[in-house]
């Protein structure tokens, strides 16, 4: 059990550091007031996700995931490039929507049945608050 729930932690842990990261990213880009303020919830959103996350790992004696190095280094790459391309809302809601990690949050759940409900909480909030902002961006593409 405490296995499987810090397998979910660890993934909610990465995933919120990689969705912050990418928000930060394109926010010197935004030139939409709305989108700036749906994408700024969204941080919010996960910044307090993250914060549940880390408290959770410090039970366990545990201080989270990073992200892959190559993983971080590949999406902001990817992110630059696309920006140097096409700078405008569209593009950028398309980048947001694209970094989200709700896949792999649900693959880990999927995977880890015995993990403890707090986990499963957190990752289920983490799900919503990624799907919520996808919600918020369709009207930006």
């Amino acid at each position: 059990m405490e296995e499987q729930t810090l397998h979910i932690l660890n993934e909610c842990s990465s995933g919120c550091k990689m969705a912050i990261h990418s928000m930060q990213q394109v926010l010197e880009y935004v030139e939409n007031e709305k989108l700036e303020q749906v994408i700024m919830a969204a941080e919010r959103k996960h910044k307090e996700i993250a914060a549940r996350t880390a408290k959770a790992l410090t039970c366990y004696g545990e201080k989270g995931k990073k992200p892959g190095a190559a993983a971080e280094t590949f999406a902001w790459l990817t992110t630059e490039m696309k920006m140097l391309i096409r700078d405008d809302s569209s593009q950028i809601a398309k980048i947001m929507t694209c970094n989200m990690g709700i896949q792999s949050i649900m693959e880990v759940l999927n995977e880890n049945p015995e993990a403890d409900r707090e986990s499963k909480n957190i990752a289920g909030d983490l799900v919503k608050a990624e799907e919520h902002f996808a919600d918020e961006l369709k009207a930006f593409l």
